[in-house]
């Protein structure tokens, strides 16, 4: 069950519990002719989410960019650090980028393995993590601590801001297999609280899945002559003169 579900709504900070329910990637009924006008920003200040072309009333406030992984909302690690105590919870890397999942996503059956999981939706985890979200370790804290439990995890931060190059798109399905090789090792020489890959969120980007086919289709041509090739060579055969023995 939620976490939302299991506490009154004004005991939580009211930006902790917009951002954990907000539909971000809506199209933005003020910019509705406008491209790229999906909702992926989040106003920590106004506790709404807006298009990149609602920036200018907001640009001296709390900004956060909210992304899509695996058609999940995700934040960059970094930007999670300066608000949450992220410790055992489980992020992935993805585009060159760590990223944490808000909220749990739905699972399609029940983990029954005898390994790791998440200590809220018994997701399957990679050791040493404990919550597969964000959401998962409030619950977690709220269920076992209280409410007042969050004041050591969440972090006052006065000043939060969009990336140098600006907000981009939010989508970032990766264009290559992940590498957990080597995100392990990042994990390993942080602790154990670094990023790390999950063989089961391994994908590719359609347009490569769309490049492989293509080149796939090209390199598996007939190797055969064509039809018209072997029969012209049949005729050929018949109208030579036949070659027989002499007579003795």
């Amino acid at each position: 069950m939620f976490w939302v579900q299991l506490v009154s709504s004004h005991l939580l900070p009211h930006w902790l519990q917009v951002l954990l329910t907000e539909k971000f990637f809506n199209a933005c009924i003020i910019h509705e002719e406008a491209k790229k006008n999906e909702k992926n920003i989040y106003c920590l200040d106004c506790c709404i989410s807006i298009c990149p072309h609602c920036l200018s009333p907001h640009s001296s406030h709390r900004l956060l960019q909210i992304r899509r992984y695996v058609y999940h909302d995700v934040i960059r690690l970094g930007d999670a650090q300066k608000l949450f105590d992220c410790a055992l919870v489980q992020s992935y890397t993805t585009n060159s980028a760590k990223v944490v999942f808000l909220n749990p996503r739905p699972q399609t059956r029940q983990f029954r393995g005898s390994g790791n999981v998440c200590g809220n939706c018994d997701r399957s985890l990679q050791d040493p993590y404990l919550f597969c979200s964000l959401s998962c370790k409030i619950d977690c804290i709220v269920k076992t601590k209280g409410v007042g439990g969050l004041s050591s995890f969440l972090f006052d931060c006065k000043f939060l801001s969009l990336p140098e190059s600006g907000s981009d798109d939010g989508l970032m399905t990766p264009d290559s297999v992940l590498e957990p090789a080597a995100s392990n090792r990042t994990s390993s020489s942080s602790g154990g609280y670094g990023g790390v890959g999950c063989r089961t969120l391994a994908c590719t980007a359609t347009t490569e899945i769309v490049r492989k086919k293509r080149s796939s289709l090209s390199a598996c041509r007939p190797i055969f002559p064509r039809i018209s090739e072997i029969s012209a060579g049949l005729m050929n055969r018949r109208k030579k003169t036949p070659n027989r023995a002499p007579l003795y």
